[in-house]
């Protein structure tokens, strides 16, 4: 199973419009992230978790030329704005693709995008086939378990993908989700900064420690924002633990 985290950043990008702080952090290319997207490839299926504003941009680094099912944790416009852009992957597809999600996000979706569905229809636009995800299910070979977790008081998922958890925009894990996530080999955690404490994200000391609570020895941090600085960041964290950049890839 191959891994692209196709963006990291948080759901104002980094830099924010009108590039402040980009001096601060232009030493690295790393810096430069784009709204959190990943993309799953294994035996023939092409999965995307979330398509933010920047998945055209994304997609044309990463040269995905297929996209079979598409994974959205929550409605938020950073992890949805991209789905106008899948349009010609359903072209390719010559079929809707499949787009599992929450039911209060569906309801989203089809509000935020209303021209793509109902009689109404405009012409070319993206044809998607709204699946709820409340149990675990297969996707190809794939075992995906979708993973109730809490933005603040927002209710929304991750996803388990084989033995890769991705959880972005996470402040609460449930217990029961939690026993869910045990066993995975490598996990894909949002840590909004340093400090200080923040209602809806967790911090990055908040993120290590979950993810030692659920002893998973590789971890990935996303959704950072502009004070966080990749090379500094990483000094300071556990070795299991790094930051994940645009365009990484991995092997599980």
């Amino acid at each position: 199973m191959k891994i692209t985290f196709l963006g990291t950043g948080t759901s104002m990008g980094v830099p924010v419009a009108g590039g402040f702080r980009r001096e601060e952090l232009a030493h690295d290319p790393r810096n430069e992230r784009t709204r959190c997207s990943v993309w799953v490839q294994s035996k023939g299926t092409s999965i995307l978790v979330d398509a933010g504003p920047e998945f055209r941009i994304q997609s044309i680094k990463a040269k995905i030329q297929r996209i079979d099912h598409i994974l959205v944790t929550h409605e938020h416009m950073d992890h949805v704005a991209g789905l106008d852009d899948l349009r010609v992957y359903s072209y390719i597809n010559k079929a809707p693709i499949p787009v599992h999600a929450s039911k209060k996000c569906i309801e989203s979706i089809k509000t935020r995008f209303n021209y793509m569905f109902g009689r109404d229809k405009y012409p070319g636009s993206t044809s998607l086939d709204l699946i709820e995800a409340n149990e675990p299910f297969k996707l190809g070979e794939n075992q995906i378990t979708p993973l109730p977790i809490k933005h603040g008081n927002l209710e929304i998922l991750g996803f388990r993908i084989n033995d890769f958890t991705y959880l972005t925009d996470v402040k609460h894990i449930p217990e029961k989700t939690k026993e869910l996530i045990h066993g995975s080999k490598v996990i894909a955690m949002g840590a909004l900064r340093w400090e200080p404490e923040h209602p809806t994200h967790q911090t990055i000391p908040e993120a290590v420690q979950t993810i030692e609570e659920l002893e998973i020895p590789k971890a990935f941090l996303i959704h950072m924002n502009s004070y966080v600085d990749h090379e500094p960041t990483n000094q300071r964290l556990p070795d299991h633990i790094k930051l994940a950049y645009d365009q990484l890839t991995l092997t599980l």
